[in-house]
């Protein structure tokens, strides 16, 4: 609703705008300038999660006042999901996997042994396709619903929360979770693991942003997250931080 009213305005003005040079009342290079402004806008509130412009996400816990953080990872399950999970072990932490549902369907014995080992799973769409925001309402809901149905499948759970792939998010994501009725999953610090190749940047770059209520987004999928995830851990645990699940950092429920 406040995306319809802020475009409504937006179109409206650059009518106006239009209007006003056609006469030579203003000058067309001003209108361009506005037009690019708007859709560099519309480009940076579409490809950050966090932003909670077109969806409401739960991206960290504010207003917590305990040394919690919550670990988060995406794409998975994938083979290297195990030595994540052994990592976890080690150090008697809960996280939280965001799946990709033909993941789940390849690997569903490692999804299994996400669940045992007490971590919370989410939806990550079935196929995590590239082309996120250009897909339709329908196939939206389709990619959630069949993530979901694999799941319960799979490990007879329904799950309630669900990340978007690459942290892209529309009008059309807001319609989709409506009509599922999952909740959207963001994140405070996002690792760039998946991009980055260097293990003390990304690593430094957490650092510099833990504080409490922070969620951190890696992904299970990339080999150097497994020594990221140990050194991390270290380096909370020597920091007095307490690792939680997600859903009981966020006060959220992750299954119905």
């Amino acid at each position: 609703m406040r995306f319809r009213i802020i475009n409504t305005i937006i179109i409206l003005l650059l009518f106006a705008g239009l209007v006003l040079a056609f006469f030579e009342l203003a000058s067309f290079i001003y209108v361009l300038a506005f037009i690019v402004f708007y859709l560099l806008f519309l480009l940076t509130v579409s490809t950050n999660v966090r932003f909670n412009f077109f969806v409401k996400s739960f991206n960290e816990n504010p207003g917590l006042n305990k040394k919690q953080v919550a670990i988060t990872f995406d794409d998975g399950p994938v083979e290297i999901t195990l030595e994540i999970l052994k990592v976890l072990a080690k150090y008697k932490c809960r996280a939280g996997f965001f799946c990709i549902g033909k993941n789940i369907a390849a690997k569903p014995k490692i999804f299994k042994e996400i669940i045992k080992a007490g971590h919370l799973v989410g939806n990550h769409t079935y196929t995590h396709t590239r082309k996120m925001g250009a897909l339709s309402v329908s196939r939206m809901i389709w990619e959630i619903q069949e993530c979901n149905k694999i799941v319960e499948e799979t490990a007879g759970i329904k799950m309630n929360l669900f990340r978007p792939p690459f942290g892209i998010v529309s009008p059309k994501t807001q319609k989709a979770l409506q009509k599922t009725g999952l909740q959207s999953v963001g994140w405070s610090i996002r690792s760039f693991d998946a991009v980055l190749s260097s293990e003390e940047i990304i690593l430094n770059r957490i650092k510099k942003r833990i504080k409490p209520g922070a969620v951190i987004l890696l992904h299970d999928n990339n080999a150097k997250t497994v020594k990221i995830l140990e050194q991390l851990l270290v380096f909370l645990e020597q920091n007095n931080y307490e690792v939680v699940r997600p859903d009981k950092l966020l006060k959220i429920n992750a299954y119905s």
